[in-house]
């Protein structure tokens, strides 16, 4: 990373990416889940709604009336609104419901199994009491709602009617014991002659005594009695129904368009939060931006991901773009990289590079062939070498032979000269593949014969390009490293954050002249909009399509510092610098 601002690169300036397109472009990608989870919560609610059984609901309305109680305070009111929470739990006691069956003529259990719900509810700031009943029959709930209170009034009319029952018999007792002796005493007074002896006359005046004196006990019981009534019928409260229920005719269960829209909401919630909770746990890199918020990287360029059409008609990932259609936007894409790496250092034009990658299957050998390609039709000599001497794929690219290449090169007990495959559509694209398999690429690719020949091509042509394998996969990339000017590294959309931090690490220890990244396969949804403004401008059916223009006469100042004798046989070979 240093020794890409020592060439002389400055990262550009990342202006910040608003959050709620990041969320936008990031709900319109997992749009299909989205959609699909609402769809599964929304049919399955719906579903689930149309095969439960209809439940009606029935209610009543009952008030309180406490009785003559006028001057009221705070204290009543909490009392009031205690009672009525009591009176609610009584009626939903099982013997209430029990006496309820056995007047509706059922068993408490059918009862039970009928009623899906029984509640009842003070009303706040009143006296009534809401009685509310769900079940699956209309006429039962119906039923229930009118014979609950009624069973309850006459429960509770009995209940405080026991409280002044002993009392008042006692009081009548005692007022038949007192009509009794009375009786008694008025029996004796008149059995004494109206003409009474003495004697008679002062037991006469007992007796007179003793009767005003039951009299008067029997008024005081009397009024004891009248009073107590008075208490019983004050103190009692009288529970009215003041609204019977009616049949209903619709039910209030399952409600199918409410059930299906919140679980349809909840399906997409549901969605939502794995796609957020995907996009967290995702290490992946999937734009330039991302890169460029990870690492302190030069981005050369960006190619979207691309097919190319073989002869045969089929189509392939990849593939040589910028030779078979020039005016593709992607071959723009590749200009932009090669205009990148001409003006990158401006004391010091590069020459040579290497082109690797972090890990296998990145791409780094498409970006390799259509640079070189890019860079041949500017007009400048290009010189192509496989590198990758053990998965090499260069020759399949260009559809040439893999023998003679590289290593015949190496292995020749006499080089006098380079056996190069040239292109056949640009003379001055020069390939060299990697030949056959040696058992010891790194010590072969790290010899003094591999960098004579390096040399030696700079020498002769302008541009040098290596495609080397992988830098996590072998060390034969960071061998050749010190033999070129800089060092580009492919990174695809896709690639793990760890192995792209792993693979910088590494260059900065053996102090790689890292130049900069090549973002490629990059997604045409995430590219942006500068991929469809050039496809919109070059998207001309009738444009031609022929090979690209030359950039000779715009590179006159990269071409005061590049070598004027290039030497090249009429058969496509070049002499071999030997020591």
């Amino acid at each position: 990373m240093q020794n890409a601002m020592d060439a002389g690169v400055e990262r550009p300036l990342l202006a910040p990416e608003l959050e709620i397109k990041v969320y936008l472009r990031l709900i319109w990608r997992w749009l299909w889940l989205i959609i699909l989870c609402g769809m599964v919560g929304g049919v399955a609610a719906y579903v689930f709604s149309q095969l439960s059984t209809p439940i009606y609901q029935a209610s009543s309305t009952l008030m309180i009336d406490e009785g003559n109680n006028i001057t009221a305070n705070y204290q009543d009111i909490l009392t009031a609104e205690r009672k009525a929470r009591t009176y609610a739990e009584l009626m939903t006691r099982d013997s209430t419901l029990a006496e309820v069956a056995a007047q509706l003529n059922l068993t408490p259990q059918s009862l039970e199994n009928d009623l899906a719900d029984i509640s009842v509810t003070p009303l706040r700031d009143t006296q009534l009491l809401k009685v509310q009943i769900e079940g699956i029959s209309p006429s039962l709930v119906t039923l229930v709602a009118d014979t609950l209170p009624a069973v309850f009034i006459q429960e509770l009319n009995r209940v405080q009617g026991e409280r002044f029952v002993t009392l008042k018999a006692g009081l009548q007792d005692q007022l038949d014991d007192l009509t009794a002796q009375i009786d008694l005493v008025q029996v004796e007074i008149s059995q004494i002659d109206d003409t009474p002896t003495a004697q008679e006359e002062i037991a006469l005046t007992r007796l007179r005594s003793t009767l005003g004196q039951k009299q008067g006990d029997y008024a005081r019981l009397l009024q004891n009695l009248e009073e107590l009534r008075i208490t019983e019928a004050q103190s009692g409260d009288s529970v009215v129904v003041v609204e019977s229920a009616s049949q209903p005719v619709t039910p209030i269960r399952p409600r199918v368009l409410v059930n299906t829209l919140l679980a349809t909401i909840v399906g997409v919630m549901l969605a939502l939060g794995v796609v957020f909770l995907i996009e967290y746990l995702d290490d992946r890199i999937k734009s330039p931006r991302q890169l460029l918020q990870l690492v302190d990287l030069p981005i050369l360029g960006s190619v979207v991901r691309f097919q190319t059409v073989l002869p045969n008609g089929v189509k392939q990932g990849g593939g040589l773009v910028t030779l078979g259609e020039p005016r593709n936007p992607v071959s723009e894409a590749f200009r932009g990289i090669r205009t990148n790496l001409q003006f990158a250092n401006v004391d010091k034009p590069i020459r040579s590079l290497v082109i690797t990658s972090a890990m296998p299957g990145e791409g780094k050998t498409t970006v390799a062939g259509n640079l070189a390609v890019v860079l041949a039709q500017a007009g400048l000599s290009v010189a192509l070498v496989d590198a990758d001497l053990r998965k090499p794929t260069v020759h399949k690219l260009f559809n040439i032979s893999s023998q003679p290449g590289l290593v015949d090169n190496l292995l020749s007990p006499t080089p006098e000269e380079i056996r190069f495959s040239p292109e056949r559509q640009l003379a001055n694209l020069h390939l060299l593949p990697s030949g056959k398999r040696p058992p010891n690429p790194a010590e072969l690719l790290g010899s003094k014969r591999m960098m004579d020949l390096v040399e030696h091509l700079k020498q002769t042509v302008d541009f040098v390009i290596l495609d080397t394998p992988p830098l996590l996969a072998a060390a034969d990339a960071y061998v050749l490293a010190s033999m070129v000017d800089v060092v580009v590294l492919v990174t695809t959309a896709g690639v793990k954050r760890d192995a792209v931090l792993r693979t910088l690490e590494e260059l900065a220890q053996v102090r790689a002249p890292l130049i900069g990244s090549v973002f490629n396969r990059l997604e045409r949804a995430t590219a942006g909009s500068y991929y469809y403004y050039y496809s919109d401008y070059y998207g001309d059916a009738h444009e031609d399509r022929g090979p690209s223009y030359n950039m000779a006469a715009d590179l006159a100042a990269y071409e005061l510092v590049m070598p004027k004798q290039r030497t090249t046989n009429v058969n496509g070979r070049m002499p071999v610098k030997t020591k």
